[in-house]
């Protein structure tokens, strides 16, 4: 079936005149990004297309469950990025259907998905001599190379899902962070402790450098390809990060992220706004700016007014994007739409958008996310409104 039309509701900011938002019937993400003026605040959710929409149960089934394959088909993968648009004509953003993990697989380490498990490595890194078997080495025109050839899949579902999109929104590209994927590689799943992955940064220091500057170069050429193959807007998943401590971060892992940001502006210069959510860390957005970012992803253990002072302190202001805790949505419609407004308030109608502070869960229901998304364009428009009139006043 058709996309719904994205209501125009005025038109469409001089970010229109570049490559990468023209003939958007919808460009407040890109707008709010940048920091110019929106009518009201845009909207998308982390993992909007997921387990919680039985559509993509469906269609899970139709293919054994098999997940990596739904995502190296483009057909299947464009069609699981469209599933919540057409439900919720109130997103003003598609995320493409892809893993974080698709990376560590070009560095040649095989992945299963474990039922009820997660994502399982078969052979993870456990000692500094593991780094030879790599696929990846230290060669960045080969790395770059084999990325491109790999991950192709990606950018073919980037470039069907744009079409079918028509120019409704933006299409959202992503990448998991060096220091997120190098602890899956050396834990080999999901973690509570990251003692795997945290010995290597403080007993093998410098075989943990080479591993993250490896990732990101890697990473950088994939989001560069993600943009090539038509993405409007770039995220940088650092699930983890609240797991180092702030010194540590800045020494491993900023250096990363700006190899990932320079790559990517070489490539286009500003016209692509690049998101980086550090979930647990929010010293990370001081320093986002510094590092290359246009916006950080903020979680909902950091207050409004703390991420709001924090997103001033860097080289420029930033925007913001968050940040309701995803169990919110199962309180009743009220005290859901309640929070929503809270949330609006706090963070004001300019340079917010609005996301939950992790993603949507197996456990919600597409109706909970309904009213989600219902409240925040209801009430985010009062208060452009209310913003317009104190300036005008």
């Amino acid at each position: 079936p058709a996309l719904p039309k994205a209501k125009r509701e005025r038109p469409t900011s001089d970010m229109s005149d570049t490559t990468y938002s023209s003939g958007l019937q919808n460009d407040l993400l890109l707008r709010a990004a940048k920091g110019l003026p929106v009518e009201r605040p845009p909207v998308w959710v982390m993992r909007q297309a997921g387990r919680y929409l039985p559509e993509f149960r469906k269609l899970k089934e139709d293919n054994d469950s098999d997940f990596f394959r739904m995502c190296q088909t483009p057909s299947i993968a464009a069609e699981i990025t469209l599933q919540p648009l057409r439900r919720y004509p109130e997103l003003d953003a598609a995320i493409i259907f892809s893993d974080i993990l698709v990376i560590p697989q070009v560095f040649g380490m095989a992945i299963d998905m474990v039922p009820a498990v997660g994502p399982v490595f078969q052979k993870p890194l456990q000692e500094p001599s593991d780094l030879d078997s790599l696929a990846i080495q230290d060669d960045d025109e080969k790395t770059r190379s084999l990325v491109h050839e790999q991950l192709a899949y990606v950018y073919d579902a980037i470039r069907l899902t744009k079409e079918k999109m028509a120019g409704r929104c933006p299409l959202i590209g992503f990448a998991g962070a060096p220091w997120t994927l190098m602890a899956y590689m050396i834990e080999g799943k999901g973690a509570k402790t990251f003692s795997r992955s945290k010995r290597w940064i403080y007993e093998y220091p410098d075989a943990a450098k080479k591993l993250l500057r490896r990732l990101a170069v890697a990473i950088g050429e994939f989001l560069v390809g993600q943009a090539r193959a038509g993405a409007h807007a770039l995220q940088v998943f650092d699930s983890w990060a609240g797991d180092l401590s702030v010194e540590t971060y800045r020494e491993f892992c900023a250096p990363c992220l700006e190899i990932i940001t320079r790559r990517v502006r070489d490539e286009f210069g500003n016209d692509i706004p690049l998101i980086l959510f550090a979930k647990g860390a929010p010293h990370a957005i001081d320093m986002a700016a510094s590092w290359g970012f246009d916006v950080a992803g903020v979680d909902w253990i950091v207050a409004a007014a703390e991420a709001r002072d924090r997103s001033r302190r860097g080289q420029r202001t930033i925007s913001l994007q968050g940040n309701l805790d995803p169990s919110a949505l199962f309180g009743n419609e009220e005290a859901v739409r309640a929070r929503v407004r809270r949330m609006l308030d706090d963070f004001g109608p300019q340079r917010h958008i609005v996301n939950l502070g992790h993603g949507m869960t197996p456990q919600h229901t597409p109706e909970q996310l309904a009213v989600f998304l219902d409240e925040v364009h209801t009430y985010g428009k009062e208060l452009y409104e209310k913003q317009s009139q104190r300036n005008t006043e």
